[in-house]
């Protein structure tokens, strides 16, 4: 997995891409949440636009990733979802637990109004 950061504003987007199956992606992600908490983002959106392929484990590190923001009072938004992740997330139940856009235009336009009055 690779991660590059765009900020929009005060809102920080993660766009990912390649895989997201555990092992290194799992350090990498969470140091990665670590950074932007510590920076005082506390609102992010992630663009899964570019992932290929992600697994349990792998759906396992955005939780944790979801649950990291959610206890410094943020939140954690997800966009550009293909149809196969989309499955996943509806099939594990997870797309309770992430607020999801088609676009990144539309989960940046929902933290305008939302996360930042």
């Amino acid at each position: 997995m690779k991660i590059n950061r765009a900020l929009y504003e005060n809102i920080m987007v993660l766009k990912l891409s390649g895989t997201v199956l555990g092992d290194t992606d799992y350090n990498l992600f969470l140091d990665e949440i670590e950074n932007l908490i510590d920076q005082g983002h506390r609102d992010i959106i992630l663009d899964l636009g570019k992932i290929s392929r992600i697994n349990s484990t792998g759906l396992g590190i955005l939780v944790s990733g979801s649950h990291s923001f959610k206890d410094c009072g943020g939140e954690m938004k997800v966009c550009n979802i293909s149809s196969k992740i989309d499955g996943i997330l509806k099939v594990t139940q997870l797309h309770r637990v992430f607020d999801t856009y088609e676009t990144r235009d539309e989960a940046l336009g929902s933290c305008m109004v939302v996360c930042c009055p």
